[in-house]
């Protein structure tokens, strides 16, 4: 089954064919780095990693280009503010955010492009707009002619005229027309600035993303992803400049995810309802915060509270456990009953038949809400087989794709556990504690042999207060986590 993914372009869901067969070259809009990044920063952080990791998954090679906005108005503000250089303000936050993203478990991007180690790339894009007649100089400021561009308004689905009527524009009188935005700015006293053919100055924002993605994708590439505020005027705007400079069509599928809300109403730094992806991490780990952000469907709205974070978080305990019964067995190695091998074949097949399931999910633009749910459809699999089918001698195949299964969807593509952290050991630490608790689960059995019950009894309550659970069966005792 091929890969659907919903084009914004298109406002239809599509098939995903590259451009290059067997390869995927996506370009992602990043933080601008001014303070730490919020959770609605983090919403597409984390989903264009999992799609990334997906694409993975079905044997596609992918480039993954995030960039970092270093040169900016708000960095520029804050910088001021705080006393200190704009660039050295933005690359402290650049830190920053590379640790909110690996608690996040988000793998780094392929290339991290920042807008100040681009700016000739920058001055070269503006300078072909302004000699092919789509930008023009005022005293050292460049627009973008956007009546250049016949398509403009194509990608956010609105015409000119309603985007004039509509719009929040900047009021500049010297601008053909009110749409007109900057692609080089005339530079301030106290600002980063460049030499440039129109003087000192800097890049306007949207010329950014189309430089820097060209740079490293080519005039032509797959995927171009960021949040649904991105669409007007950023991402229209990126587009309008490169196909206007190319003559080509520069983003074959535009993805965008959908807003973060708090009591139903958008997060944003301007209504003073956002929270810091570091203050959340303070209080739950990564893999909640990033449990909780794919649990709905990318495109849908998601609204958030710490309470729901706790939910989430008592929720992925079922995954873990499924991991650690799993991982008991694997280590107790293969039973010894032989009348259950038409059980542990159906049990394959049923394995099999989730692994359809869960790639129809991601199949269809990435539902990762589905596929989650249908991950915890299979722990309960999982932990019905371990029970009844753990002391089979054809069981051991059974463990390894089940393991492979879980692990691959729930870690490795989703990224909601890691299992060095859910089994909390080393592989020498694990087996000192496998040793240990054979030889207490020995002892046990020796004083039930001995009819001395409240030994037994209570060794199983002292390993229940350290949150182990022994299961007497007809094979002997089992421990679990």
């Amino acid at each position: 089954m091929s890969i659907k993914v919903y084009n914004t372009l298109t406002r239809s869901k599509e098939d995903f064919i590259p451009l290059v067969p067997g390869k995927v070259t996506m370009y992602v809009c990043g933080p601008t780095t001014y303070n730490y990044i919020h959770l609605g920063n983090a919403r597409p952080i984390v989903v264009f990693d999992t799609i990334r990791k997906y694409f993975e998954y079905k044997g596609y090679q992918v480039t993954y280009v995030q960039n970092f906005t270093d040169v900016d108005d708000k960095i520029i503000n804050r910088a001021n503010e705080e006393g200190v250089d704009p660039l050295k303000l933005s690359q402290r936050y650049i830190k920053e955010y590379e640790k909110d993203a690996a608690a996040l478990h988000v793998r780094p991007a392929d290339v991290h492009p920042k807008v100040s180690e681009h700016i000739p790339e920058i001055i070269s894009l503006v300078k072909t707009l302004v000699d092919q007649g789509h930008a023009y100089e005022i005293d050292g400021d460049v627009y973008f002619d956007v009546d250049s561009f016949s398509e403009y308004g194509k990608l956010s689905g609105r015409s000119l005229e309603d985007l004039r009527s509509g719009a929040r524009v900047e009021v500049d009188q010297r601008k053909k027309n009110p749409l007109d935005f900057a692609l080089w700015k005339s530079a301030k006293p106290g600002e980063p600035a460049w030499d440039s053919p129109w003087g000192k100055g800097r890049p306007g924002w949207h010329i950014e993303c189309s430089a820097m993605s060209q740079k490293y994708l080519g005039d032509t590439f797959d995927i171009h992803g960021g949040g649904y505020d991105l669409v007007f005027p950023h991402h229209e705007n990126e587009l309008a400049k490169a196909e206007a400079a190319t003559q080509r069509p520069f983003v074959r599928y535009w993805l965008h995810n959908g807003f973060i809300t708090v009591n139903e109403e958008k997060m944003s730094k301007s209504l003073g309802n956002f929270f810091l992806v570091r203050e959340i991490l303070s209080k739950y780990p990564g893999e909640v915060v990033r449990f909780f952000l794919l649990s709905t469907h990318y495109r849908s709205p998601l609204d958030f509270d710490l309470n729901k974070l706790a939910e989430h978080q008592k929720a992925l305990e079922r995954i873990k456990n499924t991991l650690r019964n799993l991982d008991q067995v694997k280590k107790q190695g293969p039973g010894k009953d032989a009348s259950q091998e038409a059980e542990v074949k159906e049990f394959l097949h049923r394995l099999a038949e989730f692994r359809n399931q869960l790639e129809a999910a991601m199949d269809d633009d990435f539902n990762t809400a589905l596929a989650i749910g249908i991950l915890f459809d299979l722990c309960r699999e999982i932990n019905a087989a371990v029970t009844a089918l753990g002391s089979s001698k054809h069981f051991e195949e059974a463990i390894t794709q089940a393991w492979d299964l879980l692990t691959v969807f729930a870690q490795d593509i989703l990224g909601i556990v890691q299992v060095d952290d859910v089994l909390g050991t080393s592989a020498a630490d694990s087996d000192f504690v496998n040793a240990l608790m054979e030889l207490i689960l020995s002892v046990r059995q020796d004083a039930r042999a001995k009819k001395d019950w409240a030994t037994a009894d209570l060794i199983r309550s002292r390993l229940q207060e350290l949150g182990v659970t022994i299961e007497d069966t007809p094979q002997g005792p089992r421990w679990r986590r």
